[in-house]
C-alpha cells in the first residue's frame, strides 16, 4: 500500500487494547470495501513497562538510554501494528501496518496523520460509559474532535448490535441543517447500499417537524442527552446498524463544534457513531 493515504483507506487506530480490537472487528463490518492502514501511535518510554525496566537496566552509560528507549520501542510499536494489521486482514480488511512517533496525545496525533494522507475515514474505539459520565477515553476524544475526516466510534456492543452493523439500516441525525446534509452525503458515500433513515428529534409537541422526508421522534426531556437517548431508542428500534451525526463547523473551542448534542449521541446511541466533521475554513 502506497504512503499517500487516499479516497479509498480506512485509518485505524491501533494501540493493542480490547477496545481497538474490537473497533477492528466492527469497522470491517460496517466499512467492508476500504483498505485498512492499521497505525500505532506511540512515544518513548512506549507503553511496555516490562519493555521499559529492562531497558533501563542493559543501557551502559546514562547517556545511551534515550537512544536505546527509541530503538527498542521504535521495534515494539512496529509489532503492535503488526499485530493489529493481522486482526484486520482476519476480519476481512486488505491491510497494512502504519507506526507514527508521537510528540503529544495519540488521539491529536491520529488526527494529524488524518489531516496528511485524507483517508475516506477514520475507525477508533471507545470506552462506553463509565459510571455516572460517559468517557469516550482521550484517544477516541481528541481524534473525533480534530479529524478533517469521518470518523467511526466504535463504542462496547452486544452481539446483536454487534451482528446489525454489518447490515443493519443507517440513522441519520437530521435537523435540516448543512451538518445534517453533510452527514448524509457521508453516509451515502461510506455506506452504499445501506437503507438510510433520516430522523428528526423534536424536544416539546409544540416544536415544528424536520425535513418532510424525515421521521419525527419526540424525545423525553430536554438537552443533548435526551435528545441522542431519543435518537438511540429510535435507531434501536429500527434495528439500526450505525448512527451518523454531523457536526456544524470549526472554532477555537472544539468541543463546542462537534456541538453537545453530537458528543451525547456518541456516548448514548450503543450503536458504532459515524461522526462527520465540517469543512475546514
Amino acid at each position: 500500500m502506497s504512503t499517500d493515504g487516499g479516497a479509498g483507506v480506512v485509518l485505524v487506530g491501533f494501540d493493542g487494547s480490547r477496545e481497538a480490537s474490537r473497533a477492528i472487528a466492527v469497522g470491517a463490518r460496517v466499512l467492508p470495501d476500504l483498505a485498512a492502514r492499521v497505525v500505532h501511535v506511540w512515544a518513548p518510554p512506549g507503553t511496555d513497562p516490562a519493555l521499559r525496566e529492562r531497558v533501563t537496566h542493559h543501557i551502559g552509560r546514562l547517556g545511551d538510554l534515550g537512544d536505546l528507549m527509541q530503538r527498542e520501542c521504535g521495534i515494539d510499536a512496529e509489532h503492535v501494528a503488526a499485530d493489529g494489521t493481522a486482526l484486520a486482514r482476519a476480519a476481512g480488511w486488505s491491510a497494512e501496518p502504519l507506526t507514527r512517533r508521537s510528540y503529544g496525545d495519540p488521539g491529536a496525533e491520529l488526527a494529524l496523520l488524518a489531516a496528511e494522507l485524507r483517508p475516506a475515514a477514520m475507525v477508533v474505539g471507545s470506552r462506553g460509559l463509565g459510571g455516572a459520565s460517559a468517557l469516550l477515553g482521550s484517544v477516541s476524544d481528541l481524534a473525533v474532535h480534530h479529524s478533517p475526516v469521518p470518523v467511526l466510534v466504535v463504542p462496547p456492543l452486544m452481539s446483536w448490535e454487534r451482528a446489525r452493523a454489518a447490515t443493519g439500516p443507517v440513522v441519520i441525525a437530521q435537523d435540516g441543517s448543512e451538518g445534517a446534509a453533510r452527514a448524509g452525503a457521508a453516509a451515502a458515500a461510506l455506506l452504499p447500499g445501506r437503507e438510510r433513515i433520516d430522523v428528526h428529534v423534536t424536544a416539546s409537541v409544540d416544536e415544528e417537524g424536520g425535513p418532510p422526508e424525515a421521521v419525527s421522534v419526540r424525545a423525553h426531556g430536554w438537552g443533548p442527552r435526551a435528545t441522542a437517548e431519543a435518537l438511540g431508542a429510535e435507531a434501536a428500534a429500527r434495528k439500526a446498524g450505525v448512527v451518523v451525526v454531523g457536526s456544524r463547523g470549526r472554532s477555537t473551542l472544539r468541543q463546542l463544534v462537534l456541538g453537545s448534542t453530537a458528543m451525547a449521541v456518541l456516548h448514548h446511541a450503543h450503536r458504532p457513531v459515524l461522526v462527520v466533521p465540517a469543512p475546514e475554513s
